[in-house]
């Protein structure tokens, strides 16, 4: 006796077929959820506070660069992850030779390209020494003494001759440690992302179908 199996549609085929669909769902789940969590992260970066330059700084990718596959991921990054991380972990920041960190006061301006300017670099620039005030509470100071103030608040060097306007003004604070606020959450974030995953595919399988 002889027995024949005909199988319609060809099971071969229709296996492939939800290969492929596979491989889709899962490529547009990973390239949703990648592109939502940038957006969450970029919200949480100027929501913050930290403005739209450093939350421009996240990114995302999704691979393989080229064409779908089972094994599809999603990668999102900050391409200025040590500033960033800072904000994320609220990191103890101390000085790196053990002594004192130096916080600029209004009066001590701006740094070269914006940055926050430095001791040194504020000597150099305004041609005024700075002295050192130790106090006992709150936070030590260096101080210009014979400086004026100018129209924006900044310290420079006195040209006067009879020491009218002249001020001893304190250009920065001086502290040993300072506890950078926590002021981001991205694990949160990130794991709501995670969560979403099953559904997207799932969603994403229906809808190529």
């Amino acid at each position: 006796m002889k027995m024949k199996l005909d199988i319609t549609p060809d099971l071969v085929a229709a296996m492939a077929a939800e290969v492929k669909a596979g491989e889709k769902a899962v490529t547009a789940a990973m390239r949703e959820a990648g592109t939502g969590l940038k957006s969450s992260w970029r919200t949480q970066v100027t929501g913050a506070g930290l403005g739209p330059r450093l939350a421009n700084s996240i990114r995302n990718q999704t691979f393989p660069r080229a064409g779908e596959s089972l094994d599809a991921a999603a990668l999102v990054w900050s391409k200025a992850p040590v500033i960033i991380g800072a904000h994320d972990a609220g990191p103890l920041i101390r000085s790196k030779d053990g002594f004192y960190l130096a916080i600029p006061t209004a009066a001590a301006g701006r740094g070269l390209r914006g940055r926050r300017i430095t001791p040194g670099e504020w000597e150099r620039r305004r041609g005024l020494r700075l002295r050192f005030v130790y106090r006992r509470r709150g936070p030590s100071l260096l101080v210009a003494d014979r400086a004026r103030i100018n129209k924006r608040g900044q310290a420079l060097a006195s040209r006067s001759k009879t020491g009218r306007n002249q001020v001893t003004a304190p250009i920065f604070l001086l502290v040993p440690q300072v506890k950078l606020a926590k002021r981001l959450d991205l694990d949160r974030d990130a794991e709501r992302a995670l969560d979403r995953v099953p559904g997207l595919i799932l969603a994403n399988w229906v809808k190529g179908r």
